[in-house]
């Protein structure tokens, strides 16, 4: 890393930035839903991913849409150790496993 470049540890963001996320675009071939939703995940400290996931569900959106494997984003957040309380917040939102986590 340039010495000029500071690491950013837990970042507040606003409600504009997590909005911002409602907005991206999927490479060709990758659902939509299912690409924010990941990108939101990957990218979002829990607190910031639970309002996204509110502003996403409040614009009607699909969270379990499907990745090209066949899996929706709890099936992907499920087999990660750290990540129980995404999968709270997908789960109360009404998100689903389609797959096992052992696939």
């Amino acid at each position: 890393m340039k010495k000029d470049k500071r690491v950013v540890i837990d970042e507040v963001w606003t409600q504009a930035r997590v909005r911002e996320f409602l907005q991206l675009l999927a490479p060709t071939g990758i659902n939509a839903d299912f690409f924010t939703l990941l990108r939101a995940y990957q990218s979002m400290r829990h607190e910031d991913f639970e309002k996204f996931v509110h502003f996403f569900c409040a614009e009607h959106r699909d969270l379990n849409a499907l990745s090209q494997r066949g899996e929706t984003i709890l099936d992907v957040v499920s087999k990660h150790r750290r990540s129980a309380r995404y999968a709270e917040v997908l789960q109360l939102a009404g998100a689903r496993l389609v797959k096992h986590a052992s696939n």
